[in-house]
């Protein structure tokens, strides 16, 4: 737009010229002075013409780009249109899914996510499965070899020990003999001994009982000695009670010695064998500490060597794990932690006291010997007939066991078999399939864990079996 006012400019002068050059003709002179002016003149002219043609050119370019965005402005417009249009069309796509589906689309989609967490449920029951499958064919062969060699090659027998001792009478006149007159002669055995003499209508025999295995041991050989000397009266019984006594203290470091012998454990402090040795008179859950603690490290030795750990420390320590034991009535605390302490002591190495320590999880396991004594202290304990237990206790636990069980969603009936080692959870088909029994197994032995005692281990089985019936007429 400059370029053509300038152009108007440049001409508006052009023509002044040219008129003051029309009166100037008058004069020839001055006619051929101002000819080369005419020359500009016809130049500035042609100027113009240009200057005007590309002010068309301009006119044009601004009508087409008028005409593009006229264009654009319609097909914005029919955009907008086809956008409502579709989005109409969603909203009745919607309105008759839902009239169709009798279900909205906050139900649509609460259903389908319900969907996707039961299908993923499934997938974690197949996957847990799995790879539970793979670790079992991986690890069973190594275990199965490892626990039947040290079961196999260590077979102990054990013997129920209860509370009470029985001594055989020569006769039943003996019985006066030893109540004495006015009974100062069981009163003299029993404030020596602090074991209760029971004398009843048992033909023959006297009943000792204490929950003190050695007081019950050196009542025992007291008496004893004292039927076959044939004199009781409390002064005889006060002498051949510190004859017992002697006695059994010799005793109890020679049954320490031959179950350090037994276990192949050398270089033990006296004051520890002689600890060892008063396990013989101590039982848990009816068996004998002693025949335990020679077992256990057997155990411990057989599984060390398989995993190539040190059998020495797991043979030591599993045979002294419950050397607590002895002076539990001595020292407060749990016996795993006053069994460590005395340990070390009496010069027992630090990995020695810590696999003692860590046997019942007082304190966690940091060694893999320490693994392999609580392994061997499980293996020896849950042995079928290895230890006993009151019957009112028994038939708690199982129904403990049968009651947790039963909680579960799903589950029909319970029984607990093989004396409370093994729960078989009979389940209702319709309410669980094969993918969440395998969890319900799983859940049922991890409450189990976290809400009963028990020795050894408890299988859990579930069982789902689905039946169809008919009958031919």
């Amino acid at each position: 737009m400059q370029v053509v006012i300038a152009a108007l400019v440049l001409a508006a002068g052009l023509v002044a010229a040219a008129q003051l050059i029309g009166r100037g003709r008058r004069a020839p002179a001055a006619a051929a002075a101002e000819a080369p002016l005419e020359g500009r003149v016809a130049d500035l002219v042609r100027h113009e013409e240009h200057a005007r043609s590309l002010e068309r050119s301009l006119d044009q370019r601004a009508a087409d780009l008028d005409r593009r965005a006229a264009d654009l402005d319609r097909r914005e417009d029919a955009v907008e249109v086809e956008r409502r249009r579709a989005t109409e069309a969603a909203e009745r796509y919607l309105r008759d899914l839902e009239r169709v589906a009798s279900l909205t689309a906050a139900q649509a989609r609460q259903a389908l996510l319900r969907q996707v967490q039961e299908d993923a449920r499934h997938e974690q029951a197949r996957i847990l499965r799995q790879v539970e499958e793979e670790t079992k064919r991986q690890a069973d062969r190594r275990v199965r070899s490892i626990l039947s060699v040290a079961m196999q090659r260590i077979a102990g027998s054990h013997a129920a020990e209860t509370t009470v001792t029985v001594v055989q009478l020569p006769s039943d006149d003996m019985k006066g003999r030893i109540i004495g007159r006015e009974g100062r002669n069981i009163r003299a055995l029993e404030n020596l001994t602090g074991v209760d003499f029971i004398i009843d209508d048992t033909p023959n025999a006297v009943v000792l009982s204490a929950f003190d295995g050695v007081r019950r041991e050196v009542a025992r050989l007291t008496l004893e000695k004292l039927l076959l000397d044939g004199r009781i009266h409390p002064a005889r019984i006060e002498e051949t009670y510190f004859q017992a006594k002697s006695e059994l203290d010799a005793h109890i470091v020679e049954l320490g010695e031959e179950a350090v012998l037994e276990a192949d454990v050398g270089g033990l402090d006296p004051d520890l064998t002689r600890l060892l040795g008063r396990l013989r008179f101590r039982t848990s859950y009816g068996q004998n500490v002693l025949a335990h603690s020679v077992e256990c490290a057997q155990l411990a030795s057989v599984i060390a060597q398989e995993l190539g750990a040190n059998p020495r420390t797991a043979r030591r320590a599993a045979l002294l794990h419950d050397i607590g034991k002895a002076v539990s009535h001595e020292v407060e605390g749990p016996h795993a932690l006053v069994g460590g302490e005395l340990a070390r002591r009496h010069g027992e190495e630090e990995a020695v006291a810590h696999a003692m320590e860590a046997h019942h999880n007082e304190v966690e396991p940091q060694t893999v010997e320490a693994v392999i004594v609580q392994t061997a202290d499980a293996l020896s304990g849950a042995r079928p007939g290895a230890r006993g237990e009151s019957l009112e206790h028994y038939v708690r636990r199982l129904r403990e066991l049968e009651r947790l069980a039963e909680r579960h969603e799903g589950v029909d009936k319970v029984y607990a078999m093989q004396a409370g080692r093994e729960i078989r959870v009979i389940v209702a088909p319709g309410a669980v399939d094969d993918d969440a029994s395998v969890l319900l197994a799983r859940d049922i032995a991890r409450a189990i864990e976290h809400e009963l005692e028990y020795p050894g281990q408890i299988k859990v089985t579930v069982i789902r079996e689905s039946r169809a019936v008919d009958y031919a007429r």
